[in-house]
């Protein structure tokens, strides 16, 4: 009963708004372009509950509450996949108004790019509520020790110096040190601070270490050997309004896309630390910890899992959002659709990443547990 409340719960609820809002995206565009919408899941395998609308939509709930779908009428299946000329047979004229492939190209491209862009604007709309509500961080952040033999010591900052910006990336706060580092794919960081009045550039080269998030999670982290502390020790959060908070809602979007590219070039690069690539199990496990921290800290967690889920459905892999988009540019180059025996092999190489990534992150998941 404890793992129910403390994990499964918080697990569902966090994913459960996130795909809504994904696949409401593209369910929105679809119904403003006339394209008739049969199902509305989330989650896969048996429904468990459900309701019709006026339109004939299936809204429901199934068993398995690890994504969702909206399908569309004339689909041969949740990928959207169909064959045009089939389908054009096969439907009088008034059901063809309401195919998807039918629609421009320009159409298509919208309905499936608004479920990535949808989770982007829900961290936002987060982020923003944070913001005016709990308050930002706007605590400068002063270095209060340098390792002797450190890496920040041989570049040759010092106890005292104030950060200024990290990898070009201007530090306002405290809380960003650590991340600006950690988010770095570079072997490299440049370090600005500020010293008697005088702004100085460093070069720094981190070291990895195995140690502890501040949930507890086991993860490899980057160290330049500082310990900081908030300046004159006096600690700065200020409530922001609508604008303010909207400003810096997106500067926070914006960070965390980019440092999620950074993390995926890395990876080709084989620098990028794999251990940290987490599936349902950890994401279980890290929505449970926060949950127990309040309402704001779990806003907090869903905002940056809505970004992730945005970003991963993104990648040009077919069965994502992003795949699709990449056969519609297939589509504006060549002028014509790709045919249905080259997309179903693209499919099938699609399918087999991402069981490749699912085995990854699953193993990953477990070894997290310890039981590997």
């Amino acid at each position: 009963m404890e793992i129910l409340i403390s994990f499964i719960i918080p697990f569902v609820i966090l994913l459960t708004v996130v795909v809504f809002i994904h696949e409401y995206g593209h369910y929105y565009f679809a119904k403003k372009y006339g394209v008739g919408v049969t199902d509305f899941s989330i989650g896969f395998g048996k429904e468990l509950f459900g309701f019709n609308d006026k339109s004939g939509t299936r809204w429901k709930f199934c068993a398995v509450p690890l994504g969702g779908y909206v399908k569309f009428f004339g689909d041969r299946n949740v990928f959207s996949q169909a064959e045009q000329e089939e389908l054009l047979k096969k439907y009088n004229k008034e059901d063809r108004e309401k195919l998807f492939v039918v629609k421009p190209l320009y159409q298509r491209s919208l309905i499936v790019a608004a479920g990535p862009f949808a989770n982007f604007l829900l961290a936002i709309v987060i982020f923003a509520f944070i913001y005016m509500v709990a308050g930002k961080d706007f605590t400068p952040a002063q270095i209060q020790e340098v390792q002797p033999e450190s890496p920040a010591f041989v570049a040759g900052i010092k106890s005292g110096d104030v950060i200024k910006s990290i990898n070009n990336n201007e530090v306002k706060s405290i809380m960003e040190v650590s991340a600006f580092i950690n988010s770095s794919s570079s072997k490299t960081i440049n370090i600005k601070v500020l010293r008697s009045d005088n702004e100085l550039d460093f070069n720094v080269n981190p070291k990895f270490i195995k140690g502890e998030d501040s949930l507890g999670n086991k993860i490899n982290k980057k160290i330049i050997g500082i310990k900081i502390a908030p300046l004159n020790n006096e600690i700065e959060r200020q409530r922001l309004g609508p604008a303010t908070a909207l400003f810096y809602a997106l500067k926070e979007t914006w960070f965390v896309i980019g440092a999620s590219w950074e993390f995926v070039i890395s990876m080709f690069k084989g620098t990028g630390d794999t251990s940290q690539l987490g599936g349902p199990i950890k994401i279980a496990k890290i929505s449970g910890q926060v949950a127990k921290l309040g309402f704001i800290a779990f806003l907090s967690i869903m905002a940056y899992i809505s970004i992730s889920l945005g970003f991963i459905n993104l990648f040009p892999i077919p069965m994502l959002d992003g795949g699709h988009l990449m056969f519609y540019a297939f589509e504006k180059i060549l002028g014509r659709p790709l045919t249905q025996k080259t997309q179903e092999g693209f499919f099938r190489i699609g399918l087999f990443l991402l069981l490749s990534l699912m085995f990854f992150t699953t193993f990953n998941d477990l070894k997290d547990l310890g039981l590997f």
